[in-house]
């Protein structure tokens, strides 16, 4: 080869590189790490390496964030009466009683080297810029700072162990229920969508405040390209879905907690005939007075083998025991299972089992779908799902747990003869038809063998009746307002209403009669219906009660038409006499509030069968505001490119002044979702800001 050919040669492969590094196609790591906000504020990190971009995390979550961040971690502390207050002197009590400081800084050293760091970067972010922006966080948060990576810790902990599994007004009325607050979950297989690719929705449905607040946001790393939404404070997203794969959550009928009824005797109690001591731990609390100044008020939490004690009067205590305060990996969990690119992988970071609940609903590109009945569930030598949500006897070690359940032997099915997956907090045995876990084949205290709620019949009934569900079609079925409830029970309160002797029974049965059947904001006879439920929400209301035999089907019909007929009456009055109309348009009555925004609502309670839940609370103007239920959306089709749109209900942001505070509401009030921008062209056309560490 002459000198002069391969000069030229030379030259256009470095023209080639030139070209390929201008775009970005070179398998190199970026010098720099830049978060690019979109215009719903939405951020998206590109970390030039992992620790980088859990720095950046931490600094977009306090951009959004800041003074909410702050103020959980300061109650994660066990310290929020000491900074705020006396309002929190109880909030205080639950954290340090169930030792969630002290635990947090255990599980930070029982953290892999690598993962520690990427807590300390995390950490990092929000203190740098706590640093760089302290004019725009309150004043009275400051306290806070600067934020440890064992507050991180604690947070979690604080939110999935002592908040999901269980919380003080579970504990305090000894009750098992779950709060209103819950989700839907769908995995559509490509035999059952119309493109062939497989599809995911995610739909949890918590409160609008709080720690409950979902934050969006894409991260992107060597290794890793995810998008999804984590609760804020989290450092990793809990709900998420890359190139190849997908997953969400839904709250799951797990029983990981219990009381014990300790017997005491001689300062100690009773396991096994022998009197145990109680191990004790003295704590200071310190409460700010409304003139600044602090007192001390003592804590002494006595704890037997079950947990700590929690109620104690009488001579007698009750002990709480929690599933997972020995399993400090969590937040690696689900980092990993962002970064696995198949099923293969996804399972081997499942079966490590550091997750203590929730349903994983799962889809990947090459089709799988999956319902995992994930969680730690105590291996019992005893009793049904039923008996253990009750008072445990505590002196005895027969009832005493101490090991869980292996991966395989929780509910799980993959890749289903139906196609289709769904939850909607039932328990594993209706995810899908014909039935594919059989609750024979596991303990009876796994989960309840109960009744399918409305709106879990009202999810598989969509999926059952259209074989080929497109893309549009899911995001039109994630918005359904039908109630179920008035589909079985209409057809026999309004003849007998139309019959009765009073005319405002037969107004009401004729508005009815024309009803949709809709909870949406122009639906004109949902509102009487709804208060007419009320009215009848009492004892034995259905002539044909629930049956394991016919779970989609039953209840059916009303045991008692006549006294229905009268309730009706009833609420027709309350209805005429709060709007001056029987027809009053639903979204007229209940609305979604924030700011200078009032609109209509469409959705309502997942009790009566809506798909889209929505949960009220009353205002001033007899009207009724939504403070939880749909909260974060994403529906997802593993296309290529895959194919994602999403809604954040609230906005991407609490911090004031920020303009993504409530900016997706009206599409929320539409019934719309938004594009999901994931490519760097896409972001760049919609860019609202860059960040450059």
């Amino acid at each position: 080869m002459n000198r002069k050919l391969s000069r030229f040669l030379a030259f256009i492969l470095c023209a080639i590189l030139v070209v390929v590094l201008g775009n970005n196609s070179f398998a190199t790591a970026p010098r720099t790490t830049e978060i690019l906000w979109d215009n719903y504020g939405i951020p998206h990190i590109y970390g030039k390496d992992v620790q980088s971009a859990f720095r950046a995390f931490g600094w977009a979550q306090m951009q959004s964030h800041a003074n909410l961040l702050l103020r959980l971690y300061g109650q994660a502390r066990g310290k929020a009466a000491e900074y705020w207050g006396e309002d929190y002197l109880e909030s205080d009590k639950w954290v340090v009683t169930m030792g969630v400081p002290n635990r947090a800084n255990s599980w930070y050293q029982a953290q892999s080297p690598a993962f520690r760091s990427y807590i300390n970067a995390f950490a990092n972010g929000i203190n740098t810029y706590a640093n760089a922006h302290p004019d725009l966080i309150d004043d009275e948060v400051e306290i806070v700072l600067p934020v440890k990576p064992e507050d991180v810790l604690a947070h979690l902990q604080r939110v999935l162990y002592f908040t999901f599994i269980v919380n003080q007004e579970q504990v305090a009325d000894n009750t098992q229920t779950q709060p209103k607050a819950g989700s839907n979950g769908w995995a559509i297989a490509p035999k059952h969508s119309a493109s062939g690719k497989a599809m995911l929705l995610a739909n949890p449905h918590l409160l609008w405040s709080d720690l409950f607040l979902w934050y969006e946001a894409q991260v992107t790393a060597p290794g890793m390209n995810a998008y999804g939404a984590s609760l804020v404070g989290i450092p990793v997203l809990a709900i998420a879905f890359n190139d190849n794969l997908g997953w969400t959550h839904t709250v799951n009928t797990h029983d990981g907690w219990d009381l014990y009824d300790l017997k005491l005797s001689n300062g100690g109690y009773l396991l096994d005939g022998k009197v145990r001591p109680f191990t004790t731990e003295k704590f200071l609390l310190k409460v700010k007075q409304k003139n600044g100044s602090l007192v001390e008020q003592p804590l002494l939490v006595k704890s037997s083998v079950h947990g700590a004690v929690v109620q104690e009067k009488e001579g007698k205590a009750l002990a709480l025991r929690v599933v997972g305060l020995d399993r400090p990996g969590v937040l690696e969990q689900w980092w990993d299972m962002a970064v696995s690119q198949n099923l293969d992988q996804f399972q081997k970071v499942l079966q490590r089992l550091q997750l203590p609940m929730f349903t994983v609903m799962y889809a990947d590109r090459k089709g799988h779908i999956m319902h995992l009945f994930n969680g730690l569930v105590p291996i019992r030598q005893q009793g049904d799902f039923q008996y253990w949500q009750g008072l445990i006897p505590g002196d005895t070690s027969k009832t005493l747990w101490t090991t869980m359940h292996l991966y395989q032997d929780l509910p799980r099915v993959i890749d289903p003869p139906s196609g289709w997956l769904q939850n909607a907090n039932d328990p594993p045995w209706t995810t899908t038809f014909p039935a594919a876990i059989k609750a024979d084949d596991y303990p009876a205290y796994m989960a309840p063998r109960g009744e399918m709620d409305f709106r879990a019949q009202s999810s598989a009934k969509m999926l059952a009746e259209d074989d080929q569900i497109s893309f549009a079609e899911m995001i039109q079925y994630k918005h359904s307002t039908n109630m179920e409830l008035a589909e079985r029970i209409l057809d026999d309160l309004i003849p007998v209403a139309q019959k009765s002797g009073n005319q405002l029974t037969r107004r009401a049965a004729d508005i009815l009669a024309a009803w949709d059947r809709n909870a949406d904001a122009d639906s004109r006879g949902a509102v009487l219906f709804s208060l007419w439920w009320q009215e009848m929400s009492k004892g034995e209301i259905f002539s044909i009660p629930w049956s394991e035999k016919s779970p989609r089907t039953t209840p059916d019909g009303l045991k008692d038409p006549e006294s229905a007929a009268k309730a009706l009456q009833i609420a027709a009055t309350k209805v005429e006499k709060a709007y001056g109309k029987l027809d009053v348009a639903w979204g007229e009555v209940f609305r979604v509030r924030s700011g200078n925004l009032d609109l209509p609502a469409n959705g309502g309670d997942g009790d009566q069968g809506i798909f889209r839940t929505l949960y009220f609370a009353p205002a001033k103007d007899e009207r009724f505001q939504a403070v939880a239920g749909d909260s974060y959306v994403a529906a997802i089709e593993f296309s290529q490119p895959v194919k994602a749109m999403a809604l954040l209900s609230y906005g991407n942001a609490t911090q004031p002044g920020s303009p993504h505070i409530t900016d997706q509401l009206p599409l929320f009030a539409r019934k719309q979702l938004r594009p999901i921008w994931r490519t760097r062209p896409e972001i760049l056309a919609n860019l609202e800001e860059r960040k450059t560490f």
